[in-house]
């Protein structure tokens, strides 16, 4: 697991030019890669740090740590999908297809659930056309544990991501329009497949990108940063699953891109990282101090700065609880 993320990193790194330059979808402002670099390079030094060989304690660390400093929609929905792919994995110290098959099942259900208004054709679509794949297999294969069951498991499941992939590009109208397929969708490719090159031992399939529409080195840096009005908003703060539900109806009501998901479990219910776009930061700060103390609160300006700019606003603070 520790290095299936540090893999996921040095692919996304190597790679988050090119996503930014796709990335179209929700908002065409160009940092999906690097967002998603930041959030899972977050998750592979506390992997890396951690001292367990239960690697369900492992994933719940680093998914915690990417929860804590995810980056926009792409890196907030790989936190999700981290932490919830740790649940089904606590008190075992060997992954098997079974288990894997299991944890992309529970990580598919937790995703979908975290935002208030699921898309197709986006990352969305990719995991679940990847726990699809590993399931297909592992009930072939009648619960086996073995090595050799894994592998096909695995590879199952890089093949369904790509072809969810390839499909994105049919599924959302602004994709089809560019001719691209979704960025997060492939930043989410990159990071199976470094799942798949650090359990069997193999490495990273570059190949698996050729021909992507939009993907090609040649090819132009399409997306239109300037465009996109509005903020993107984000912090935690810890609510009981009441007080998350009306900040969330108050939100959705507010904006979009709503993204809610639990980090831990606090005397007052849940600690939450919260995520949503709006025209202007004062309604959503004002209705998120309202429900209680927000910490590791951020602002960023939707069409520019670029990624890894500073933020409009941004406040970072230990956690407490």
């Amino acid at each position: 697991m520790k290095r299936w993320l540090s893999k996921a990193e040095e692919s996304l790194g190597n790679h988050s030019d090119r996503l930014n330059a796709i990335n179209i979808f929700p908002v065409a402002d160009g940092d999906t890669g690097t967002n998603l670099y930041l959030t899972v390079r977050a998750a592979s030094q506390a992997a890396n740090a951690a001292e367990t060989t239960d690697l369900g304690e492992l994933l719940k660390i680093a998914g915690q740590a990417a929860m804590e400093d995810a980056r926009g929609n792409s890196g907030t929905l790989f936190a999700v999908f981290l932490s919830a792919v740790a649940e089904p994995l606590h008190h075992h110290v060997r992954l098997s297809g079974p288990l894997l098959a299991t944890a992309l099942q529970r990580a598919q259900i937790r995703s979908w659930s975290a935002l208030s208004d699921p898309v197709p054709g986006t990352m969305l679509s990719v995991l679940e056309a990847t726990a699809r794949g590993a399931a297909v297999v592992d009930g072939a294969q009648n619960g086996d544990d073995s090595n050799h069951a894994l592998a096909l498991t695995l590879q199952a499941a890089v093949q369904a991501a790509l072809e969810a992939v390839v499909h994105t590009e049919s599924q959302l109208g602004v994709l089809t329009q560019a001719k691209v397929v979704d960025a997060g969708g492939v930043g989410f490719l990159l990071i199976m497949d470094a799942l798949r090159a650090a359990s069997l031992g193999e490495e990273l399939q570059d190949e698996l990108l050729d021909g992507l529409h939009g993907y090609d080195i040649q090819a132009p840096h399409i997306h239109n940063g300037g465009d996109a009005d509005g903020v993107e908003v984000m912090c935690t703060i810890n609510l009981s699953p009441l007080d998350a539900a009306t900040l969330r109806l108050h939100l959705d009501e507010l904006g979009d891109s709503v993204i809610m998901s639990a980090v831990t479990e606090v005397e007052e219910g849940y600690r939450w990282r919260v995520h949503v776009h709006v025209p202007t930061p004062e309604p959503a700060l004002k209705l998120i101090q309202e429900a209680g103390n927000p910490i590791n609160v951020s602002v960023t300006q939707l069409a520019s700065p670029r990624a890894g700019d500073t933020p409009l606003y941004s406040e970072v603070q230990e956690a407490s609880g």
